[in-house]
């Protein structure tokens, strides 16, 4: 017989029979709130009414048009819609399938554009599996270890990750950003260097937001040098942050941005946006794909961009989330074995470290395992997988964020004795 391969180690012992808003139910009935949100997609809750609608009538349509070939008017008005929510200027997309795929598109556009043959991505940053994708990921070795010769024209500068320093933010920015200066003068010099690519906030790399200044300071370095910036916004967009984007907290701008994840509540979909001119330096033929902008995800994406919008989900994103904050830090202040927690909206994740502030591995993976049993679906990430990150659906309430919080300090203090 067939079965999955021994590599693909689950999270979780869930075996699922189906889905609701915030819940997960399994093959024998049991319940489980889903504070995984599939790593952060699916945006609407579970199966969301509109959405399954949505594709259920395009599946009687159209479901797969191949749109270099063919138009489909799902893409047309797709692409309409998120002219209304990109920043401003971004008014040219190319869709794919993945995260991996939007990240590819926009390293070939940045060095094609530019005429350059560097990148600079920033340490902690995940940015996808394929070849080129994982060699701008630096989130940890496991996404990288053993494809090597990887793919050249790569550096790795700071994240501002201030935690990790031992430093307050304003130390951790300064270092950052003259650690890059100094990766300019000795690595890549500024007139071979392409592009900046960065998460907003790192999302395998352990839930850590950037700031305002070093995103700045980013924004200077790259206008001043013709360096173009693209922030990955993947897991971080469509309103999981309590704002449309996550560098809508930061005041930056961004010259492309990479989307994916939420954008189709589950359905395979993703994409770069940015302006017509920059995209028009790309050479023909650059782009394309045969599954690429699907009709029936481009259904799902549509109907998800009117639920986040007509269910105020990006305020309840903001909302749901300083409850969730709120909440995780009463649990860390009861229990010495958790060093930070920290969050942007509906991302918030939980460091677990030793005595010695060393990483605490076993700790976090107990908890997560721990609050599966229980009924509260949960991930780790961070380099040690040290962190245990929370990413509730758009939809979830404030009872079920309480119920998920109750969860959590119960599971939190059977496993440290706190």
């Amino acid at each position: 017989m067939a079965q999955l391969s021994p590599l693909l180690k689950q999270a979780t012992p869930v075996v699922v029979d189906h889905g609701e808003g915030v819940y997960l139910y399994d093959v024998d009935g049991k319940r489980h709130l889903d504070f995984t949100a599939g790593i952060g997609v699916t945006s609407t809750g579970h199966c969301h009414p509109r959405v399954v609608e949505a594709a259920r009538e395009q599946i009687g349509k159209l479901v797969h048009g191949q749109y270099t070939t063919v138009m489909h008017k799902p893409l047309l008005e797709l692409t309409r819609k998120l002219g209304e929510v990109l920043p401003s200027g971004l008014d040219s997309l190319f869709y794919a399938n993945s995260g991996s795929e939007a990240v590819e598109a926009a390293l070939r556009l940045a060095r094609q554009a530019t005429k350059r043959p560097n990148v600079i991505v920033f340490q902690g940053g995940f940015h996808g599996r394929t070849v080129a994708a994982a060699t701008m990921t630096t989130s940890g070795t496991r996404f990288s270890a053993g494809i090597s010769p990887l793919m050249s024209g790569v550096h790795v500068a700071p994240f501002p990750y201030a935690y990790h320093y031992g430093w307050d933010e304003e130390t951790a920015t300064k270092f950052a950003l003259r650690e890059l200066d100094y990766l300019f003068q000795t690595v890549s010099a500024p007139n071979e260097t392409a592009a900046f690519f960065i998460e907003p906030m790192l999302g395998e790399g352990g839930y850590v937001p950037a700031n305002t200044a070093f995103m700045a300071g980013l924004r200077e370095r790259a206008d001043r040098h013709g360096i173009l910036l693209v922030l990955d916004e993947v897991q971080a967009g469509f309103g999981r942050t309590g704002k449309f984007w996550g560098h809508d907290h930061f005041d930056v701008h961004p010259d492309v941005v990479l989307i994916a994840k939420g954008l189709a509540s589950g359905f395979p979909l993703s994409g770069i946006a940015a302006s017509e001119e920059l995209m028009a330096k790309a050479y023909p033929g650059s782009q394309g794909g045969t599954y690429g902008g699907n009709a029936v995800s481009c259904a799902a994406a549509i109907a998800t961009l009117d639920v986040i919008q007509d269910e105020g989900l990006v305020e309840n994103a903001a909302e749901r989330g300083r409850q969730l904050l709120e909440g995780a830090r009463v649990v860390a202040d009861k229990t010495p074995a958790i060093g930070d927690v920290r969050g942007l909206g509906l991302l918030v994740g939980t460091e677990f470290t030793t005595a010695d502030g060393e990483p605490d591995t076993a700790t976090a993976q107990a908890a997560q395992q721990a609050a599966a049993k229980s009924g509260l679906l949960l991930l780790t990430c961070g380099a040690y997988s040290n962190v245990v990150r929370m990413v509730p659906p758009l939809v979830v309430n404030a009872e079920q964020v309480d119920d998920a919080l109750r969860i959590w300090g119960e599971v939190v203090s059977s496993v440290t004795g706190s």
